[in-house]
């Protein structure tokens, strides 16, 4: 191995064009337009359209830049993001799958309410993708009987897939990396709670009054005869097991952010450490007793399949492998094509300017990798975390919130975005397109965002 790790060589995105963004841009427009152009063949060939956009990127990489640097973007891809990646998400999706709530809820606006504000609670405990995949199907349930729910579920992807996730490192990835750069695991909740409160009540606020609109609209529900689920005065739940696994996977988590086992292996020149490895082998073991012990009954009631996690796998993989020359690009700051959007978060006195961080980290966050783009302007505002946290401590609540919050732009700005929208759908909800749901986004989330910008970013 050590031969040819040493043959490796990184994207220098100093040398780099923006032309080595088109696959990505591609990908991206892709996932927009397949959908609802050909919806049809987008739902059958979405995978091998991924890769196809992938290799649009590798055979030009490799013929220009040598087949090294190609190979080692496919290694660090695959080794340092994908795989930690999908492995998590793929460990609280089979988890949270088989915990089942029996009984029939009701969803009125009183209860819808209740249950995003306890998902936006629990996501900043359990990670956004661990509450979203715990609480979409029980909420999806008790609207299982109302003509109009799509707003029901844009507004969970808003707040529990992604505003809720903001108080600490295990809520989103981007503050777990910087947990990983020295941030004190207390730090978000004790910096950006007044912005976090803003969202999450704002949010709850607009929702209830939306969904009270529809519910009292009595003829758009259908005949309570016709509700899909039975009613049963009983509530409980299966597959209780899962709950024990969740913690496990918070502990695991954990353990591979305080734990340094100053272990490290060269796979092909991407460095992997000892404490990842073993977080990742052991939740594979979780989701193997998930899979072993939690009845089927839990499954079943669940309406489990495979598709949804399937979808986020092959896109995100396609993601990760044609957006490395656009993070390579935007990681060398001044020196890179991307000189101006790293240019323009400084003032004209030299210092941060924390309006434009949130705002340039938040629109990279929509439609990039939110973890990578906050580690950019992590670095980009000084990348010392004593620093950052002392009197730079505005900047690195700025970065936090855009990565954070303006995660919820697009259904590709946060990964439990999309997984949500593929359940949804799987349950006979028509989720808005691409674009669609951008347009929810402008309308409700682009308002309260320059109002944030004003009040908390505006020195």
């Amino acid at each position: 191995m050590a031969p040819i790790a040493a043959q490796a060589a990184e994207l220098d995105g100093s040398k780099l064009s923006l032309l080595w963004g088109i696959p990505f841009l591609g990908l991206l427009l892709s996932i927009a337009l397949g959908p609802l152009l050909a919806p049809a063949f987008w739902h059958h060939h979405y995978g091998k359209i991924s890769v196809l956009w992938s290799i649009i990127f590798l055979i030009p990489c490799a013929i220009w830049l040598g087949v090294p640097v190609a190979f080692a973007s496919v290694v660090h891809a695959a080794m340092a993001e994908y795989f930690p990646f999908i492995i998590l998400l793929l460990a609280l999706f089979v988890v949270a799958g088989g915990i089942c709530l029996r009984g029939n809820l009701h969803g009125t606006p009183g209860l819808n309410t209740g249950l995003l504000a306890l998902g936006t609670v629990l996501a900043s405990l359990m990670g956004t993708t661990g509450a979203s995949m715990l609480l979409i199907r029980p909420l999806i349930r008790a609207n299982d009987n109302r003509q109009h729910s799509v707003h029901i579920v844009v507004f969970f992807i808003f707040l529990v897939a992604n505003a809720g996730g903001a108080l600490t490192p295990l809520g989103d990835p981007p503050l777990f990396l910087g947990f990983l750069k020295g941030v004190d695991f207390s730090w978000t909740f004790k910096n950006i709670l007044p912005e976090t409160l803003f969202m999450w009540t704002t949010l709850l606020v607009i929702f209830y009054a939306l969904d009270s609109y529809f519910f009292h609209r009595r003829e758009e529900e259908l005949p309570p005869a016709l509700d899909p689920t039975p009613d049963n005065p009983k509530l409980y739940i299966e597959g209780k097991i899962n709950f024990v696994l969740l913690l496990a996977i918070i502990g695991l988590v954990l353990m591979s952010g305080i734990w340094k086992s100053g272990v490290s292996y060269d796979v092909f020149g991407t460095h992997v450490d000892l404490q990842n490895l073993l977080r990742d082998g052991l939740l594979l073991v979780v989701i193997a007793i998930s899979l072993w012990l939690t009845p089927k009954i839990a499954r079943e009631g669940n309406n489990f399949t495979w598709e949804p996690i399937l979808e986020v796998g092959k896109l995100f993989a396609g993601i990760f492998i044609t957006i490395a020359p656009v993070i390579a690009m935007l990681q060398h700051g001044v020196n890179g094509p991307f000189a101006a959007v790293v240019n323009a978060v400084t003032g004209a006195d030299g210092q941060p300017d924390n309006m434009m961080y949130f705002w340039v980290t938040g629109i990279l966050s929509s439609f990039l990798d939110n973890a990578p783009t906050y580690l950019v302007f992590f670095n980009t505002a000084s990348g010392d975390a004593v620093e950052l946290m002392g009197k730079l401590g505005a900047t690195l609540a700025a970065i936090s919130c855009g990565a954070v919050f303006m995660g919820a732009n697009s259904y590709i700005g946060n990964a439990p975005n999309l997984m949500v929208k593929a359940i949804a759908e799987e349950r006979g909800i028509r989720m808005p397109s691409f674009f669609g749901y951008i347009g929810w986004a402008c309308v409700v989330l682009l308002p309260l965002f320059v109002i944030m910008s004003f009040i908390f970013f505006r020195a």
